[in-house]
């Protein structure tokens, strides 16, 4: 056993790992399970997780159904809402933006989506005397931004209606088929990259911001403007290159 699997070994924790397997468990399962079902998924008597399943049901993070089903409460929800995560996300997420505004001398702002709605929550300037900035605060579309585009193409089928018609309630139940294509190749290529469809002579390069589950939790955009007036600054290529170094900084590695 090398060094780093005996460490590993010697600080085991095995009820508290036994806890974490269920809630994981049923985090995964949309309609609950029985004691039997988590038991046989875990590989575990019925016994041991009988006596998980009613500490977590007294500390309310499982609940027991009616039918004898166990299930997740809110109580995981409100633990991770009791600091702001918002706050948390722009704290971190600022010197990254100031950073990659240095480098690729570009503004650059960060979209979030907030009950469906996409919002610029943060937002920095390039250090020269011009640039494109979106004020925060703003709503942005969907459909016709770069920002849109990136968090409709990471978005499961039922996600991306209920955010086209959080915006506009007669929106048809399905995508345009131009549209359905471009963000196919948005989620390939893992980026979007398109002219404007507010000012002209400015290209949205947008990229995502994934959170620990593999979702998409923010879009990093940077409305680039190419500069006639000083030599030598990054195009666009190497502004996408930045961007993305600035978006590995803020997205957080999968949980195991």
């Amino acid at each position: 056993m090398d060094q780093e699997a005996d460490e590993q070994e010697r600080y085991r924790a095995p009820a508290l790992d036994k806890g974490l397997d269920i809630i994981e468990l049923l985090a995964a399962t949309a309609d609950g399970l029985s004691q039997a079902e988590i038991a046989k998924a875990l590989a575990r008597s019925p016994n041991e997780i009988y006596r998980m399943l009613d500490r977590l049901v007294r500390r309310n993070y499982v609940r027991r159904t009616q039918e004898d089903r166990y299930e997740l409460t809110l109580r995981l929800f409100e633990l991770a809402h009791a600091r702001p995560p918002l706050q948390r996300l722009i704290s971190q997420a600022n010197p990254a933006l100031r950073g990659f505004a240095l480098r690729a001398e570009q503004a650059a702002h960060l979209v979030i989506r907030d009950r469906n709605i996409l919002v610029a929550v943060a937002q920095v300037d390039s250090p020269g005397y011009w640039n494109v900035s979106v004020r925060v605060g703003s709503r942005i579309g969907l459909l016709n931004t770069g920002s849109g585009h990136v968090f409709l193409a990471f978005a499961t089928p039922q996600e991306q209606l209920l955010m086209l018609q959080e915006q506009d309630p007669g929106h048809p139940a399905k995508l345009p088929s131009d549209i359905a294509q471009r963000l196919d190749t948005v989620r390939r290529q893992g980026y979007e990259m398109m002219p404007s469809a507010q000012v002209s002579g400015v290209h949205n390069i947008s990229i995502p911001i994934f959170g620990p589950l593999g979702k998409v939790i923010a879009a990093l955009t940077c409305p680039y403007t190419q500069r006639l007036d000083k030599q030598g600054t990054p195009d666009m290529e190497q502004v996408l290159v930045l961007l993305k170094r600035a978006g590995r900084e803020l997205s957080q590695p999968p949980t195991a």
